[in-house]
């Protein structure tokens, strides 16, 4: 099994580097900080984890498409696993967000990972059976006073997801083999989509009970 986990040094991304390794799985990550990835992938050879690693700014076009090329070279043109992890965030108040903030969050957040599914697809279909993980964020959904723009983006990420990647593009990603999950309609998320108010307040288990 092959993966590609964008900004796996840090947090989310390092916890899934390490379990996919654990795993067997070859792994390849990047990260903007080239000490960070120099350590990770030192302590990753001394654990026997096969992973490799480039520095890349994946809100840059250029190094987004040096980092598939890395890949496919890594991995013989083939790729089982896409995961989307990379996200930023600069905090302020929504009035305060500059057209630059716009550019480098959504560059990074939204931007990154729909070009790298557009640059990926060829590997993920040489792969047979492919797959794509997007990582999103609470944020996307329930709104963050100092987060605006940063929910945003997990916005459009999780509409591509659920809705383009399975739905409109999914019809012909799917028949090419790629597996696509997203949008399924199991009685928890009807519910929760149906809803037409928000209560404000931490919700009980007992209300996401399957009801009759």
């Amino acid at each position: 099994m092959t993966a590609l986990v964008t900004g796996g040094t840090k947090g989310i991304g390092y916890a899934i580097v390490e379990e996919l390794a654990a795993l067997g799985a070859r792994i390849h990550t990047c990260s903007r900080n080239e000490t960070d990835l120099n350590k990770c992938l030192l302590d990753w050879d001394a654990k026997g984890f096969q992973v490799t690693g480039s520095v890349c700014d994946v809100s840059s076009q250029a190094q987004r498409e040096k980092l598939i090329n890395t890949v496919s070279s890594e991995f013989g043109g083939k790729l089982n696993i896409l995961i989307n992890n990379v996200g930023t965030s600069v905090l302020k108040p929504t009035p305060d967000f500059t057209a630059e903030d716009f550019s480098f969050i959504m560059g990074t957040n939204f931007e990154s990972a729909y070009n790298l599914c557009q640059l990926a697809y060829p590997l993920l279909k040489a792969s047979g059976a492919g797959s794509i993980v997007f990582l999103s964020s609470v944020s996307g959904v329930v709104s963050v006073s100092f987060g605006s723009l940063y929910g945003a983006t997990k916005v459009h990420s999780k509409v591509f997801r659920d809705y383009y990647l399975s739905n409109s593009i999914g019809t012909h990603w799917r028949a090419r083999g790629s597996v696509i999950l997203g949008g399924i309609p199991v009685p928890t998320s009807v519910l929760l989509y149906n809803r037409a108010d928000v209560l404000h307040r931490w919700g009980h288990v007992s209300e996401w009970l399957l009801l009759p």
